[in-house]
């Protein structure tokens, strides 16, 4: 990673960390999951309003480390707008910006955006499930959920 792109990584990190967007309770909504990471205890409840395909709006409740947090207001920031498809190919490609082999990253970091300050985890690898958890959890919710919260393990 350059020293320009580790720079931006902590700064979004801790602006996201700190200040998270879309983090707030959501009374209704037509998609939902809750996450659970065991090894480090971060939590996420993801809630989702799609109409016609289409995620109108996205918010989560939780707790967890700056990285877990940073990847959730993030995403929810991305999905307003976005099309199932699209947000479940968008998980896709951080998974394996953040997770894959290094050709795997390389092929999507341009894809993702913004979020590809996250390939920054790759050099954490205890960091990686903190990272990925709500981009499982989002998976969850596009499937309607289940009645028990995704794990990362």
């Amino acid at each position: 990673m350059t020293p320009e792109l580790r720079e931006l990584y902590q700064e979004v990190i801790l602006d996201h960390g700190k200040r998270p967007r879309n983090f707030r309770t959501m009374a209704e909504s037509t998609h939902h999951a809750e996450g659970f990471n065991p090894l480090c205890g971060d939590k996420v409840h993801l809630k989702l309003v799609v109409q016609d395909g289409i995620i109108q709006e996205a918010a989560f409740t939780g707790h967890g480390c700056a990285i877990s947090t940073a990847s959730a207001s993030m995403m929810t920031e991305m999905l307003k707008g976005m099309d199932m498809t699209h947000a479940t190919e968008l998980a896709a490609k951080v998974r394996a910006l953040v997770g894959g082999n290094d050709e795997e990253a390389a092929a999507v970091r341009e894809e993702v955006g913004k979020l590809s300050v996250f390939s920054g985890v790759r050099d954490y690898p205890a960091r990686v499930k903190c990272a990925i958890l709500v981009w499982h959890t989002l998976l969850s919710a596009l499937g309607n959920g289940s009645n028990k919260p995704i794990s990362t393990e």
